[in-house]
């Protein structure tokens, strides 16, 4: 499948260019602790949408 299909899809070389970017603005010691700091944001939004439909199971469960 190609990344072409859609518009304004992003092609090899344009993540190539991001990366670059990325790497030129951060610097290559920052970008392993913006990683963790994304990874547990994530972490966190995915434990909180768990909690959040455990509880409306458990309330359609009383009703």
């Amino acid at each position: 499948m190609s990344l072409y299909i859609l518009p304004l899809a992003i092609g090899p070389w344009q993540i190539a260019l991001i990366v670059v970017i990325v790497l030129l603005l951060f610097g290559g010691k920052k970008i392993p602790e913006l990683m963790r700091g994304l990874g547990s944001g994530i972490k966190e939004f995915k434990d909180a949408s768990k909690e959040e439909e455990q509880e409306g199971k458990t309330k359609e469960s009383k009703e």
